[in-house]
């Protein structure tokens, strides 16, 4: 079985990441996902995501998934709080059952070199490792996906909204932050792991 990876956060809280070798048949088994989506890998990896929520919690309602209309997908219940994200051959969630929560899976690339002038203010860029520089900035995008992906209702400056507070570059590390918005100011806290040019970032439930 590819679930490469499984953490319980607390006792409502687990994350798990799929490595995914398996053809499409394998998933139908429990999951079906929207006929909208048509790529054969992007659908590879919804499968893939929706899968590991139910290998998380096997009680999930996994059939009342709705998608809202800033493309989040919840349950109408709010039964469970779940993220979902994916990259490349991976898929990643997070699921948990007392607080809203937020996860992102992201490559090591250059591409958040060329961007991260728009994504990281000048209090963050100047705590960059000099020597690490891609991967820590690697980490600081990942960390605000998750952010966003926990706010969940769209409409977010990478830059201006979310404050990441100094942290130094390791493997895996914790990450203090700030969300503020009209509508919602939070102090937050998250988790990454660096492994293999991988970066798993996680918000942490209140």
């Amino acid at each position: 079985m590819p679930l490469i990876r499984t953490i319980q956060i607390d006792p409502e809280t687990r994350l798990g990441v799929w490595k995914i070798t398996e053809e499409e048949a394998f998933f139908r088994t429990k999951v079906n996902i929207s006929p909208d989506i048509h790529h054969p890998h992007k659908r590879l990896q919804h499968f893939a995501g929706r899968y590991l929520l139910v290998t998380l919690f096997p009680e999930f309602p996994i059939h009342q998934i709705m998608v809202t209309n800033t493309r989040k997908p919840i349950l109408e219940c709010d039964s469970y709080h779940f993220s979902i994200s994916h990259c490349g051959d991976y898929a990643a969630a997070i699921v948990s059952t007392k607080a809203a929560v937020g996860i992102d899976i992201e490559e090591v690339k250059m591409k958040i070199e060329l961007v991260s002038h728009k994504f990281l203010a000048p209090p963050e860029q100047s705590f960059i490792d000099p020597v690490h520089t891609l991967p820590h900035k690697t980490i600081c995008w990942s960390a605000k996906e998750a952010m966003f992906k926990w706010y969940g209702l769209g409409k977010v400056d990478f830059k201006d909204n979310m404050r990441l507070h100094p942290f130094i570059f390791q493997q895996a590390g914790f990450i203090m932050a700030d969300f503020n918005k009209q509508d919602s100011n939070t102090r937050l806290y998250l988790q990454y792991i660096m492994e293999n040019d991988l970066c798993l970032a996680w918000t942490h439930p209140a």
